[in-house]
């Protein structure tokens, strides 16, 4: 820069020395040639720190906008990342929303497939129950069949049994002197002196019952007695329920009508409610098969099952309150029957 100026200062001085000789040199001119000079430099001066100034100026805004440039840059790198991401995101959640599409139709199938297989359970359900309610309405009619049959059998052991008389107590082996006709004319001769010279009165069989059930059993088995006719029958047994005790040897026996195991059953069922109307003075006796007779208010009244006797006492508090426990304990043991079953 100074051999700048010096160089101008040259070239101005020679362009002073080149003046024509006529011009006549002033002191103010030189004055302001200098103060001209001081100023230009001046002005050269300012103007080199503007440019400096402006230089930095560009310099520093050259640096900020490529600090804006790279900014911009890694927010666009950042943006494009991010729209790779969304893009991603996007892509990704496209393909759980597919796979929850596709999830939800199977399901669909799925569930459309188990209603239309509970449909066809239920419809087997439904098959069944109406078998198994035929089954049931087969087995109560094969039931009512077989109680029917029975109940027929049994009348008919009845009838054949009619002219039996039971022996019950007579120890085992007591036979082997005098067989068991022998034995039964012995229980006449002691309790009915009477019946036992009655030569009508003839034993067409007599055996011992077989032990079915309890092989071991301690008590002796019974003693069943065929009589010619169900007349005479008829009159040994009246002839025991006036005398009450019968015995053989001194030992006490009973006589009872001979009759099939139900009817038997039957004929216990009335056994406890008439020991209480025997003990209230009522005359109790069980006919034939398993009808229960009594006395009340002077009337004889005949009852073929509980239900009826049940229904009647309903109406005769004096008899209702006389049966009571004994008719209450009846109920409860058939429901107790009954669960068991």
């Amino acid at each position: 820069m100074t051999n700048n100026k010096r160089k101008n200062q040259g070239n101005k001085n020679k362009e002073v020395t080149m003046k024509p000789s006529n011009e006549k040199d002033t002191p103010i001119q030189d004055y302001e040639d200098d103060d001209i000079e001081e100023m230009q430099e001046a002005e050269l001066k300012k103007l080199r720190r503007t440019l400096r100034s402006s230089q930095k100026q560009i310099l520093e805004l050259q640096k900020s906008l490529m600090d804006k440039i790279e900014n911009l840059s890694r927010e666009n790198e950042i943006l494009r990342r991010n729209q790779n991401e969304t893009k991603q995101l996007v892509q990704q959640e496209t393909g759980i929303v597919t796979e929850v599409k596709n999830s939800i139709d199977q399901m669909k199938n799925t569930i459309e497939s188990l209603t239309n297989r509970m449909g066809e359970a239920e419809e087997r359900i439904s098959d069944l129950e109406d078998r198994e309610q035929e089954r049931i309405q087969s087995d109560q009619r094969k039931d009512e069949e077989i109680r029917n049959l029975k109940h027929i059998v049994g009348n008919l052991q009845d009838t054949i049994k009619k002219p039996n008389i039971r022996v019950l107590g007579v120890p085992e082996g007591m036979e082997r002197e005098k067989g068991l006709e022998g034995l039964f004319s012995e229980i006449l001769a002691e309790n009915f002196p009477g019946l036992e010279k009655d030569r009508e009165i003839l034993v067409q069989e007599a055996h011992r019952t077989p032990n079915k059930h309890d092989q071991k059993r301690s008590s002796p088995r019974h003693v069943v007695i065929k009589l010619s006719t169900v007349k005479h029958k008829e009159k040994i047994l009246k002839c025991a329920r006036e005398k009450r005790q019968i015995t053989l040897r001194g030992s006490p026996i009973r006589l009872t009508a001979d009759f099939s195991s139900e009817t038997l059953q039957a004929r216990r069922e009335w056994r406890d409610i008439a020991q209480v109307l025997r003990e209230n003075n009522c005359q109790p006796r069980i006919l034939y098969p398993a009808k229960l007779s009594f006395v009340n208010e002077g009337e004889i009244k005949t009852f073929h099952n509980k239900q009826k006797l049940k229904e009647f006492v309903a109406t005769r508090p004096a008899l209702q309150k006389m049966l009571k426990d004994v008719l209450h304990t009846e109920t409860k043991k058939h429901g107790h029957q009954y669960e068991r079953r």
